[in-house]
């Protein structure tokens, strides 16, 4: 037995999941503590960019993934107002040529689902359901697995709780912008909507993305804009009324497809957008936070998911080479960062108005796509230490 052991990791989402794997892939048992009963991925659709595939490969999991995602040809960026492309980058065969690992969209509880059965198939992992943890205290977490932990992993997300006992660590606190979340029926999509590609959609003030949803013949929808903290749980069933005109409001002056589109969806869900401040991730070598818990962030990037698994893979692996907590969060974070900037970027791009969108259009229309494509080597092409 490793001196960290048993590690025990509160919150069976992505991150934590995968950092059950991870660990297990070191010779490291963990016990995974979850508050729910069964685990229902919450939202709809994800993005699995390269340098996330890249880690879940190393777990043996492509295989599985390969059956419940579809990898799209292009990522393409059209004009909201008169669906006019601006700007496309290859994915599809590109995306494993170029960065060597694919770009998947998959529904986020067929990602759950893969990585479940292996924590469940993995004798160094086990998995405590319906164990709530109000303090997510040693003396807590003790109570459940049986033993005290030698380090806590703090992956349950935005609201952690794990966080709330480092001293120093970030909060959070809301982005300004809300999410509007929806599926449509591949029979009921509107002609615009590309199976073959994922589609933003960029109009001032406001974004759109629309991806292929293969098993469940549908297409993804997330709508993005700016909006008012309503104080409330992070998601809720988008009621008819205010927060409906809200949302139409917000993607007024859009292509008349568009605007018909959202104006029918029958059950949108509202999200407000919550990130977490910069801030301490780490307990002295005892607990350490990973994914949401440490870093939410934007989606402007598309790369939430992607950041956990990258955290869960190279937390096992410093863990397992006897380095510092404090090592791990210093090499994280400068990745974390550079990734934040990328979406701060996109985020303005994206929201643009004005001259300032006209002169990003032209600007884009005149890259050819391998071009495009290169600004995402440090991203999309990122080894993780191993």
């Amino acid at each position: 037995m490793t001196q960290c052991e048993p590690v025990a990791i509160v919150g069976a989402g992505i991150a934590g999941l995968t950092a059950a794997l991870c660990f297990a892939r070191k010779g490291i048992a963990s016990d995974v503590l979850e508050q729910t009963s069964v685990l229902s991925e919450t939202g709809a659709g994800l993005q699995l960019s390269p340098n996330a595939t890249r880690v879940l490969a190393k777990l043996g999991l492509a295989l599985q993934l390969e059956q419940v995602w579809s990898e799209p040809a292009a990522i393409c960026l059209v004009s909201g107002s008169s669906l006019r492309p601006i700007a496309s980058v290859p994915s599809g065969p590109f995306a494993r040529d170029r960065w060597k690992s694919p770009y998947g969209v998959l529904h986020r509880a067929d990602l759950q689902k893969v990585l479940l059965a292996a924590v469940e198939a993995e004798p160094l992992c086990r998995l405590h359901l319906g164990a709530r943890i109000d303090d997510a205290s040693r003396d807590s977490l003790t109570g459940v697995i049986g033993k005290e932990p030698g380090l806590v992993v703090g992956a349950d997300g935005v609201w952690s709780k794990v966080r709330n006992r480092i001293q120093g660590a970030g909060k959070a606190q809301f982005s300004g912008n809300v999410a509007w979340r929806l599926t449509l029926d591949e029979a009921r999509a509107p002609a615009m909507f590309d199976a073959r590609k994922v589609s933003a959609f960029l109009a001032g003030g406001a974004h759109l993305v629309i991806y292929p949803l293969p098993r469940l013949r549908s297409f993804n929808v997330v709508a993005i804009a700016g909006g008012h903290d309503p104080k409330e749980t992070p998601d809720r069933t988008l009621p008819h009324g205010e927060a409906r005109k809200q949302l139409l409001a917000a993607f007024s002056g859009w292509h008349p497809e568009i605007v018909d589109m959202l104006r029918n969806a029958t059950q949108p869900t509202i999200w407000p957008l919550y990130e977490v401040s910069e801030g301490v991730w780490h307990q002295g070598e005892e607990t350490v936070l990973i994914g949401d818990a440490a870093h939410a962030m934007m989606p402007f990037a598309a790369q939430g998911a992607a950041m956990a698994i990258e955290d869960a893979f190279e937390l096992a692996t410093f863990v397992k080479g006897g380095q510092p907590l404090a090592a791990f969060a210093d090499h994280r974070k400068r990745r974390i960062a550079r990734v934040r900037s990328r979406g701060t970027f996109n985020r303005f791009a994206y929201h643009a108005r004005g001259p300032v969108r006209l002169g990003r259009d032209l600007v884009l229309s005149i890259r050819r796509p391998e071009s495009l494509a290169a600004d995402f080597d440090w991203l999309y092409g990122y080894e993780p230490c191993d």
